[in-house]
């Protein structure tokens, strides 16, 4: 097509729009100026590998924020980003030339080259081109590149000067007044053009500046191409002022001149390029291809693949470590799709936000904002409102004054949540169409936004999506994060926070070497670990999560790492670390339906290994050993209390076996052999043997002279709550703790032991220990009471505010006789001398009717259907 505008626009030569990074201004411009020049061929600054790609953005499903994915083959790792959004000058200038029919071609360094030169010791220093990590990628080899190659140059719409030089997060080594050294050329510079085009504007902010010279302005109407005309003499007397940059720029721009070169013995002198405007004054210099070429020649490579991946507002923001960034990509979004009155929109938008966050926010409180805003451009001397604007009226007017519902309309709108979308036909590794598909079939969709799941594990769903995101988590792929859970207790409960970020897909790529489906993938990836793991603890942990991400293949040669290295580790500490995650995993066989079986040899065998070696590892130790230690305690109890029931469920118990309900019946201590006589697999005595000998064991810390006080009153109060111990013994041997030949420290030590966590409410109920320890703390010498007071202080501080309050008033009222103590049940205000056991009765129907049992039938007991209602209860409840 020829016409007076062709030959204007091509009278110089090729037609070089230069524009700045994200802007709505520059993408308005550029579409004007395309749609007058009506080009044969539009060049864009872009890896040159993703050409074949460029066909996709017609597609329906393919929604911006996008960005290309250029990874090596051999180390996905080393990636890089282009990302793209809707108000993008690169990508207007993408989808015109697929409307027109337009071939679209991608003129930067290529792929292969940057990502290769990234562990290039020439160009170590910095990337030059915005291709520099973002402390996202794995190891630090991501990389987060500009459309344009990195250069954010004068034409879009960036938030800081920063953006006006194109500087990407990878550029760290920048002089004063934005300026950025080049790798080995340390003397060469390149200027923010923003900034120095503001100053000299007489503007002290650049992006102010800007809005009001192009954001403001409109693409032109009586000539498109006068705005990149404009733009391309200040770059040219700025480049002349400060220098062309640092080699990697020059580098960059021998490349793209070859590319126009190509372009224009193809399709003509109708040749329109969309680049960085700090390259176009580079662009149109008359250089010899000779001279280019030997700028190109030796550059390492890498051999790389390209597809789209989904891309996300908040990932544009510079906040989120993107140096070629904007901080407004909602906002832009909204000046490019809003088709007039934006200011009016915009408050509009903000309104319904607020309503929906339940605050009154009239027509009359938008009406107000929007004079408010009009009025603050007018006293700032601006053609229009900006975002400055709307935002003072937004915060004087529908907030009334406050920051708190402020920030959620820069998070929620001024930033956003907008997550892109890419579609099947996409080429992406085995892996990734893997995970697509468990995520359709799962109904598991990628969002930006944080959200939680909760899980019920008795679903299959559910129980598939617990699954993915467990194996997700094996293969270093953290879309999930567990948290805790609202709903209840239960073991067949699961809660996550998902959130999936574009470098999730980086993560992807890179765990394909190790299968090309998930469960492929995470069984490898679980039995490389075990063979490279170090410490006993990250094995029993690793086979945690096996059970959990159900890879019941790989659990044999975890097991097989484990039981090495177990019988090679002596040191308790270690045991006792790693027998937790690993009875934990037994657990798991009831709602997972996986077989837990060949853990149970093992935890056993290592529970016997933390009994024999835990007493003499006890002896001689200082205060901080002492409380690591006595953090083992507590859990090798917990552990061994899940180990026993888990024994028990699989029949390794008899019933009634050893399970201490009827020696807290009686007060008896537990001793013996167990009455079901069940063996483990080890052929140990199963069950509640394995609870006795762990009770030998608190008994044997508990008397130990050398075993430091917080661990005997540790064993004591464990010995006490299990049942296995007298009221009346563990008064005895708090007062022997507690006598005047004890050193104060010590005994506050074993105070802190045996009183610590829960242990208020059992001073509350047992006025007899709480007079032995207000006996003990009154005569307590004064000159060693500043010593102890920090670990009582600690103890107490525990405790919930009702029962330090409790405490409070019984110790004013003096609790029982000293120094022995009132028996328990004593008249005391408060309580009876022994329970009423017709008032206890009394709730019962009232309980049943919570839990929906049946009515007592006035026998006092209630029928098998009851009983199996109390046994489901408590399954849910563990």
């Amino acid at each position: 097509m020829t016409g007076p505008r062709e030959s204007t626009a091509y009278d110089a030569g090729p037609l070089l729009l230069g524009v700045r990074h994200h802007g709505p201004g520059s993408a308005r411009a550029v579409r004007a100026a395309l749609e007058a020049a009506r080009p044969a061929v539009v060049l864009i600054e872009g890896p040159p590998e993703a050409d074949a790609l460029i066909p996709l953005a017609a597609d329906p499903d393919l929604r911006p924020p996008v960005a290309l994915l250029a990874h090596a083959v051999d180390e996905p790792g080393r990636s890089a980003f282009w990302p793209f959004a809707e108000f993008s000058p690169e990508w207007v200038a993408i989808r015109w030339a697929l409307d027109h029919g337009v071939p679209a071609r991608f003129i930067d360094l290529p792929a292969t080259h940057t990502l290769a030169w990234g562990e290039n010791a020439e160009g170590a220093g910095s990337d030059g081109g915005g291709a520099g990590p973002d402390g996202t990628g794995a190891g630090s080899r991501t990389k987060v590149v500009a459309p344009d190659g990195g250069d954010a140059g004068a034409g879009g719409g960036g938030d800081s000067p920063s953006d006006g030089s194109g500087a990407g997060p990878g550029d760290r080594e920048t002089g004063p007044g934005g300026r950025r050294f080049g790798p080995g050329d340390a003397e060469e510079v390149r200027v923010d053009p923003l900034a120095v085009l503001a100053e000299a504007a007489g503007y002290d902010d650049p992006e102010r500046w800007w809005e009001d010279v192009v954001e403001h302005r409109g693409p032109g109407a009586d000539d498109p191409f006068a705005p990149f005309a404009a733009v391309e003499e200040a770059m040219t007397a700025l480049r002349e002022r400060y220098g062309a940059g640092g080699r990697r720029d020059l580098v960059r721009e021998a490349h793209m001149r070859l590319r126009l070169r190509a372009a224009r013995k193809e399709c003509g002198h109708a040749v329109a390029v969309v680049c960085g405007a700090w390259h176009v004054p580079a662009l149109r210099e008359r250089t010899t291809v000779t001279a280019d070429r030997a700028l190109l020649r030796g550059l390492p490579k890498v051999k790389t693949d390209v597809t789209w991946v989904p891309w996300t507002h908040r990932r544009l923001a510079r906040t989120a470590g993107y140096g070629a960034g904007i901080d407004s990509p909602g906002w832009y979004e909204h000046l490019f799709q809003a088709p007039d009155r934006p200011v009016e929109r915009w408050l509009t938008k903000v309104a319904g936000l607020l309503r929906a966050e339940d605050r009154i926010v009239s027509s009359a409180h938008v009406i107000e904002a929007v004079r408010l805003a009009e009025t603050l451009a007018v006293l700032r001397g601006r053609p229009l409102p900006g975002l400055g604007e709307t935002t003072d009226a937004v915060r004087a007017v529908l907030c009334e004054g406050s920051d708190v519902p402020l920030a959620l309309v820069r998070d929620r709108l001024v930033v956003g949540d907008a997550l892109g979308e890419v579609p099947e036909s996409a080429p992406a590794v085995p892996l990734q169409r893997d995970l697509a598909r468990q995520q359709r079939s799962l109904r598991l969709k990628p969002e930006a936004l944080e959200r939680d799941l909760e899980l019920d594990l008795r679903g299959d769903t559910d129980a598939g999506r617990s699954r993915l995101l467990h194996r997700l988590r094996l293969l270093g792929v953290g879309w999930g994060e567990p948290a805790r859970s609202r709903g209840g207790t239960g073991t067949f409960r699961e809660t996550w926070r998902l959130r999936w970020e574009p470098e999730l897909s980086v993560r992807v790529a890179e765990a394909g070497v190790w299968g090309t489906t998930v469960q492929a993938a995470a069984r490898a990836k679980a039995e490389a670990d075990a063979a490279a793991a170090h410490a006993l603890a990250d094995v029993t942990a690793l086979a945690e999560q096996c059970l959990l991400a159900g890879l019941p293949e790989a659990l044999p040669v975890v097991m097989r790492v484990l039981a090495d290295r177990a019988a090679l580790d002596t040191d308790v500490g270690h045991l006792a670390q790693a027998l937790p995650a690993l009875v934990r995993s037994l657990r798991y066989g009831d709602v997972r339906g996986t077989d837990t079986g060949a853990l149970a040899g093992v935890a056993a065998g290592l529970a016997e290994r933390v009994f024999v070696g835990l007493p003499p590892a006890c002896a001689a130790l200082d205060a901080d050993a002492a409380e690591e230690m006595r953090g083992h305690v507590d859990a090798v109890h917990t552990a061994v209390g899940l180990l026993t029931e888990s024994l028990t469920a699989t029949g390794g118990e008899g019933a009634g076996g050893g399970d201490g309900r009827a020696s807290r019946a009686t007060g008896e201590p537990l001793t013996g052999e167990p009455l079901g006589g069940g063996r483990s697999a080890d052929g140990h005595s199963a069950g509640g043997g394995l609870r006795d000998r762990w009770r030998t064991v608190l008994r044997t810390l508990s008397l130990r002279e050398t075993a430091p006080g917080v661990i005997r009153g540790r064993a004591v109060r464990l010995l006490l709550d299990d049942g296995a111990l007298r009221p009346e013994e563990a008064a005895r041997l708090m007062g022997l703790a507690l006598s005047p030949g004890t050193p104060p420290a010590v005994a506050a030590a074993w105070v802190e032991g045996f009183a610590g966590g829960g242990g208020g409410l059992l001073l509350v109920h047992d006025e007899r220990l709480l007079g032995l320890l207000d006996t003990w703390l009154t005569g307590v010498p004064a000159d060693a009471f500043t010593d102890v007071l920090p670990l009582l202080r600690r103890t107490f501080a525990a405790y919930e505010p009702g029962v330090r309050r409790t405490l409070g008033e019984l110790v004013r009222r003096g609790p029982g006789d000293r120094p022995g103590g009132a028996a328990q049940g004593a008249a005391v205000p408060g309580f009876a001398a022994e329970p009423d056991t017709a008032r206890a009765d009394a709730v019962l129907p009232v309980l049943r009717l919570l839990l929906g049992l049946a009515a007592d039938d006035g026998t006092g007991t209630t029928d098998a259907t009851d009983m199996t209602d109390h046994e489901s209860l408590a399954g849910v409840g563990t």
